[in-house]
């Protein structure tokens, strides 16, 4: 099967090229004057021609939670991610019982056999449950805990049997350096969140093999005094440590337009992905929804862009697709596109250690394209060389 996708401005790591991309049998084939016959012809008629989104810390879309316990909640959910250009997505927890954090597994693996039209499924992200109380966010603080047994821990990587990429925790709790190590030698992703460490404890953790941080600026400690003398706490050491890569909710309300540019200037394009956090209001209208699971979750509302808790005085976190990321640091950020597609596809692929087929546009890579217009609406998302998504 080979596909043209022809008349589209093609953002490579290159740079924009006004150029044809050949498909084929799933890959990318070619890019330049393409003269070979087709069995399908594309005209991107203008429009950016770009890698699929890979969005690695997302709970859900589409009125669905992955929480819910459910393959169709996995399924409804990439759907609708896949319509704001998602090809590649990390299905999140949130805090739970081992038990019910066991049954995801299982509907993880059963849901990855079944998605044939939404966003694939990169494997699974961890959100706690190591995280510091006085930074839960919207975390359930029932099954807050440290992570000082490595028999639990251990448990649950045999139990996950590889579907198991990335693990967000707090560094300052006890036995996190141990853990940190742990998990990066299983190859994982060791993330630094909702925290209230100091520099010197995220130093350690750094040491210790964690090199990513979720959702910077949000749920992480700041400079604080203690008998006079300034502390610094996690969002300095993320600044600081040029090697730890950072992800941010750019929505424009998570992060606003001057901490955007503040982070986006200190840190560099090159070390910042950008990711949803979202839940299940994600690609929903306004109204009443529930953080979390159906069963066990949290009521809370949308509106003005983002999820609130019932009384309106913090997020209960994001409600953003990928696409709005984008348009974001475009708009608001003042990125170039080129820039904004290298940390919504090019610096994830990196970050989850799968920069060898996804992330870019190049020969011999996975067909992974997302096709959007100057106002960055989604014309058509094509996952390994199928259109699972045309907005025509």
């Amino acid at each position: 099967m080979k596909t043209i996708i022809k008349n589209g401005k093609v953002v490579t790591p290159a740079g924009i090229l006004n150029a044809s991309v050949l498909i084929e049998d799933g890959k990318i084939a070619g890019i330049g004057e393409i003269s070979a016959a087709a069995d399908e012809t594309i005209d991107a008629e203008g429009s950016y021609v770009c890698p699929g989104f890979i969005d690695m810390h997302t709970h859900g879309a589409g009125g669905s939670d992955f929480m819910d316990g459910t393959v169709d909640a996995y399924l409804t959910a990439s759907k609708m991610q896949a319509r704001h250009g998602a090809t590649l997505v990390f299905p999140t927890t949130l805090t739970s019982t081992n038990e019910e954090l066991f049954e995801s597994f299982e509907t993880y693996k059963k849901a990855v056999e079944a998605n044939k039209e939404g966003a694939r499924f990169g494997g699974m992200h961890l959100e706690g449950p190591y995280f510091n109380p006085a930074q839960a966010g919207a975390q359930d603080p029932r099954y807050l805990r440290c992570p000082n047994d490595p028999k639990e821990y251990g448990e649950i990587m045999e139990r996950a049997n590889g579907i198991l990429k990335r693990w967000s925790f707090a560094p300052e709790l006890d036995g996190a350096p141990e853990f940190a190590a742990a998990i990066k030698k299983q190859g994982i992703l060791a993330s630094i969140g909702h925290t209230n460490a100091t520099f010197d404890e995220c130093e350690a953790a750094y040491e210790s093999g964690a090199t990513h941080m979720t959702h910077f600026f949000s749920c992480m400690s700041t400079i604080r005094r203690e008998r006079g003398i300034r502390i610094p706490g996690v969002i300095e050491y993320g600044l600081f440590q040029k090697g730890m890569s950072i992800e941010i909710i750019a929505d424009g309300i998570h992060v606003p337009k001057n901490l955007l540019r503040l982070v986006l200037s200190v840190k560099g394009v090159e070390k910042i992905a950008l990711v949803t956090d979202s839940m299940r209001g994600a690609g929903m209208p306004d109204g009443p929804s529930i953080l979390g699971s159906l069963k066990g979750g949290q009521p809370c509302d949308i509106g003005e862009g983002v999820a609130w808790m019932p009384d309106h005085t913090c997020f209960a976190g994001s409600a953003s697709t990928c696409d709005r990321l984008v348009r974001t640091m475009i708009n608001i950020a003042g990125c170039s596109v080129t820039d904004a597609i290298r940390m919504m596809c090019e610096n994830p692929a990196r970050m989850m250690g799968i920069y060898d087929r996804k992330g870019s546009i190049a020969p011999g890579k996975d067909a992974d394209i997302v096709i959007w217009n100057g106002d960055v609406q989604v014309q058509r998302t094509i996952i390994n060389g199928n259109t699972v998504y045309n907005a025509n």
